[in-house]
């Protein structure tokens, strides 16, 4: 019984300890290994045949023990580290053996491994190695003759290959795509053009010659390879540069331009039947490729969507339009004719309420599900008008490889790469595609891409869940907008009344200026008219007669004036003076006769009013009188 207990106690420490070496979470699994080898930890769960099986359980549980005795990796240095794991220390019998930390640098990636001293390079690296990079080192030899430190660096190198024939093309190298830079020599452009590893070589060629209008059979070629030998080799065969390569086209001088046009046509058939050019070139001299085949005329053929290489996004949409109408009815969504930026800027920059998601349809004609996803889906009454209530729809056609590299710039310039690169990875029988983009404080966001192979109600939940995001963030915008412009109104009418308030100041400090020029100016009037009346004042009192003694033989009159004051004037005059002295001596004590009358008591008489010229004793002041000042009116 003791020697029972004792086993199974030492079968939970194998099972615990292979469970942390090889990371298999399933113990009904751990334990069929074991018995498998006989409870043997150290042969076989390590071994060729273990490896695998470890390999195919646990690829995804990092070993407990193993990261306690390895330095701290990424992920992919722990994931490797299953596959070399290190004993328990109970399992060693004298010391533990020295460990061996490899960095390991392939391209722009990396991996930490830790191994044995006592292992070989075969047994470890090649699995690490294949595991993370698909390298295989193929070496015999043990680490411990090759006396390395105790941390070692990597760098594992690809010798260059020759190209691959044809019909060996490996299937990774079938999921590339390729950027050719075509430079065409007599119009001075460049063409920037992505192409998938599958494509031909002849396939290109007649992209190519939708650009420049130059027939296959015409073009003349800078920069192929000398393996480029075949126009049926696929690009990823043909031994071009990866992932760019600069190419030069132009048109190739023959001596048949000169010819008659009855030569001509003659020698075009002859080269179209020896060289096996594509028929599109018969085109160019005046052969229909409908007619080449017996199917009628030229007007049979549908022609495209969307012009190639238009300069003006908005006449290229308005024929997209036109065309779409004319293949698949009127019924369609209203597509916006203008540019991207145009139509971000009426989905995304208006007020909140009036907001709307961009939706962006690519076509393509190559795909078969284009007809039936326009016909079906982008026709269907409930799409259209989900469509035109909700969206701003803008469209572009991306059949022809030119205008797909205009629309991934586009969308990368607007929406950013990740975007470009989704587009990008889609195929031509996944076409065509709808975006749902929604805009957003900081950046634009494409909620949803929805390819061609979808039905009506699919498509129809699709867009309302799109929707339904973009309704909860309008009304989160909404609410911020609304607060904004309070706050702006606010301001408003704090800004408003604070220059009320200053131009009440002003004009109040104006009318209060002007008072006081007011002020000084009568001031200044009444000051001269005071100096103007004693100027006349002294000058009248200087021209007045002496004043006449009693003694005198001749009469004299003496005058007894009252002022308004109350104060009394005295005077003697003579008999004979005038008026006119009379009153110069009133104006001279300052009471001008412009201003004052000179009244008699009794009878009340005006003297003010009679002739000045009058003497005294005419005026009947003789020999004494009193006389009073009165204001006039």
């Amino acid at each position: 019984m003791a020697s029972d207990s004792g086993s199974n106690m030492d079968r939970e420490m194998i099972l615990a300890d292979f469970q942390a070496c090889t990371g298999i979470d399933n113990i009904a699994e751990a334990i069929a290994l074991l018995e498998l080898n006989n409870w043997d930890l150290v042969t076989s769960p390590f071994g060729e045949n273990s490896q695998a099986a470890a390999a195919a359980t646990a690829p995804t549980a990092p070993p407990s023990s193993a990261a306690s005795s390895s330095p701290p990796s990424s992920s992919s240095s722990s994931s490797s580290s299953a596959f070399c794991p290190v004993l328990p220390s109970r399992h060693i019998v004298e010391r533990q053996p020295r460990m061996l930390n490899f960095h390991i640098e392939y391209r722009t990636r990396s991996v930490e491994v830790v191994l044995e001293e006592a292992s070989t390079v075969d047994v470890h690296c090649s699995v690490c190695c294949v595991s993370k990079f698909c390298v295989c080192v193929c070496f015999q030899t043990a680490l411990r003759s090759l006396h390395l430190p105790k941390n070692n660096s990597l760098y594992v190198l690809t010798p260059t290959s020759p190209p691959l024939p044809h019909h060996s093309v490996q299937q990774e190298s079938l999921n590339q795509n390729y950027l050719l830079i075509i430079s065409h020599r007599e119009a001075q452009r460049e063409y920037s053009l992505n192409f998938p590893a599958t494509r031909t070589i002849q396939e290109v060629k007649r992209n190519i010659s939708d650009l420049t209008n130059i027939p296959v059979r015409h073009q003349q070629w800078d920069g192929w390879p000398a393996s480029a030998s075949d126009d049926s080799m696929t690009l990823s065969s043909s031994g071009i540069s990866y992932p760019c390569h600069h190419l030069t086209v132009c048109r190739r001088s023959s001596p048949a331009a000169t010819l008659e046009p009855s030569e001509e046509c003659t020698d075009v058939h002859m080269v179209s039947d020896s060289e096996g050019d594509d028929f599109e070139d018969a085109s160019e001299f005046g052969v229909d490729e409908s007619e080449i085949f017996g199917m009628g005329s030229s007007s049979c053929r549908k022609s495209p969507m969307m012009p190639e290489n238009s300069e003006n996004e908005g006449d290229a949409l308005l024929h997209f339009t036109g065309e779409f109408s004319s293949r698949y009815g009127d019924c369609h969504p209203v597509f916006f004719i203008g540019s991207l930026e145009a139509a971000s800027q009426e989905a995304f920059f208006g007020k909140a309420r009036d907001r709307k998601l961009l939706a962006i349809y690519l076509h393509n004609d190559d795909s078969v599900l284009s007809n039936v996803f326009c016909s079906q889906m982008m026709c269907a009454e409930s799409i259209v008008s989900y469509l035109s209530q909700n969206f701003i729809t803008w469209a572009w056609d991306v059949t022809k490889e030119a205008n797909k590299a205009r629309l991934l710039t586009m969308c990368t310039r607007h929406f950013g790469s990740v975007v470009a690169q989704t587009i990008r990875t889609y195929k031509t029988d996944q076409f065509p595609l709808l975006l749902i983009v929604m805009g957003k404080r900081t950046s634009n966001e494409v909620l949803n891409v929805i390819p061609g192979n979808t039905t009506v109600d699919e498509l129809m939940m699709r867009l309302m869940g799109a929707m339904e995001i973009f309704t909860s963030q309008q009304q989160e915008d909404i609410r911020d907008e609304d607060e904004r412009e309070a706050r702006e109104t606010v301001k408003r009418e704090q800004d408003e009344a604070y220059r009320l308030s200053l131009e009440a100041d002003r004009k109040k400090r104006e009318a209060q200026e002007r008072e006081e020029a007011e002020q000084v100016r009568q001031e200044r009037i009444r000051k001269e008219q005071e100096e103007e009346r004693e100027a006349i004042r002294l000058s009248l009192e200087q021209t007045l007669p002496p004043e006449p003694k009693e003694e005198e033989g001749e009469p004299v009159s003496k005058l007894r004036i009252r002022t308004p004051s109350g104060e009394f004037l005295e005077r003697r005059f003579l008999g004979s003076c005038k008026l006119q002295v009379l009153f110069d001596f009133v104006a001279s004590k300052g009471y001008p006769s412009d201003e004052f009358k000179l009244l008699t008591t009794f009878p009340r008489r005006n003297i003010t009013q009679l002739d000045p010229a009058w003497t005294l004793l005419e005026a009947k002041l003789f020999p004494q009188e009193t006389l009073f000042l009165e204001a006039k009116e």
